[in-house]
C-alpha cells in the first residue's frame, strides 16, 4: 500500500516541479540573457528529478549601444554583488554614478583590471571581450564557462555556481542584447503534456482512494 502511495506522490510531485519550471520560463520570456530550465532525471533528488539550466544562445536584438554586450557560445560574464561573485548572460551594462562598469542592478562587472572606471565617451569592446579606448587597451572582461552546468542555481539577475570553472571559448558582440532562449511554442506543448499527465495521476489517486474505501468497508462488514 505504502509503495503505491509513494509512487503516485512522486509522479505528482514531478509534474508539479515540471509545471513550476514551465511557469518560470514563461515568466522570463522577455528577460535578456535568460536561460531556460528543464526538469531532468537526478537520482540525488528526493523526487528523482531536478531543474537544470539549458545553456543555449538566445536570439539577438541589435541596439547599437556601446555597453550592450551579447555572448555567443557557452559562457558567462562575471559580476560582483557585495562580496559574492555571480554569473550572468544579461549584458545590458551601464556606467554607474561612480564611473564603474556595472549591470542595470548596480553590480560591478568584473575585469582583469578590477573595477573598471569608464570614460564618458563610448568604448570599443572586441569579440574577445577586450575593452578599448581608442588604441588604448583598458581591460579584459572576466568571462568564464562552467564545467558542471547542473550546479548553476538561478537567482535574481544571474546565477550562483559552486562547480568547476572552464575556459571560455565564445565571442562577444557589442551593440546587441541576447534575448531569452525560451521557446514559447515548446513551453506551451510541455504545459499541455504535463497538465494532462497530472490529471491522469489525479484520476489514479481518486481510483486508489475508492479502492481503499471499498476494502475498508468490507473489512467492517466482516
Amino acid at each position: 500500500m505504502s509503495d503505491t502511495i509513494q509512487a503516485i506522490s512522486r509522479a505528482l510531485g514531478a509534474d508539479v516541479q515540471g509545471l513550476n519550471a514551465v511557469s518560470h520560463n514563461v515568466a522570463n520570456l522577455a528577460t535578456p540573457g535568460f536561460q531556460s530550465v528543464r526538469v531532468l532525471p537526478d537520482f540525488a533528488s528526493a523526487l528523482g528529478q531536478a531543474q537544470h539550466v539549458q545553456l543555449q544562445d538566445g536570439p539577438l536584438r541589435q541596439t547599437e549601444r556601446s555597453l550592450d554586450l551579447a555572448l555567443r557560445g557557452d559562457g558567462f560574464f562575471q559580476i560582483k554583488r557585495g562580496d559574492e561573485v555571480l554569473l550572468t548572460r544579461a549584458g545590458q551594462f551601464v556606467r554607474r554614478a561612480d564611473g564603474v562598469l556595472a549591470t542595470l542592478a548596480g553590480d560591478e562587472v568584473m575585469t582583469d583590471a578590477g573595477p573598471l572606471i569608464l570614460p564618458e565617451q563610448d568604448v570599443r569592446i572586441d569579440d574577445s571581450g577586450v575593452i578599448w579606448q581608442g588604441d588604448q587597451r583598458m581591460a579584459q572582461l572576466a568571462l568564464v564557462d562552467v564545467a558542471e552546468p547542473s550546479r548553476l542555481r538561478p537567482i535574481d539577475g544571474g546565477y550562483r555556481y559552486d562547480g568547476v570553472a572552464a575556459t571560455w571559448n565564445g565571442t562577444v558582440q557589442q551593440g546587441a542584447i541576447e534575448q531569452s532562449n525560451v521557446d514559447a511554442a515548446e513551453e506551451t506543448q510541455r504545459l499541455i503534456e504535463l497538465s494532462r499527465h497530472a490529471e491522469s495521476v489525479q484520476r489514479a489517486i481518486a481510483i486508489y482512494d475508492r479502492t481503499l474505501d471499498t476494502g475498508i468497508n468490507r473489512i467492517g462488514d466482516n
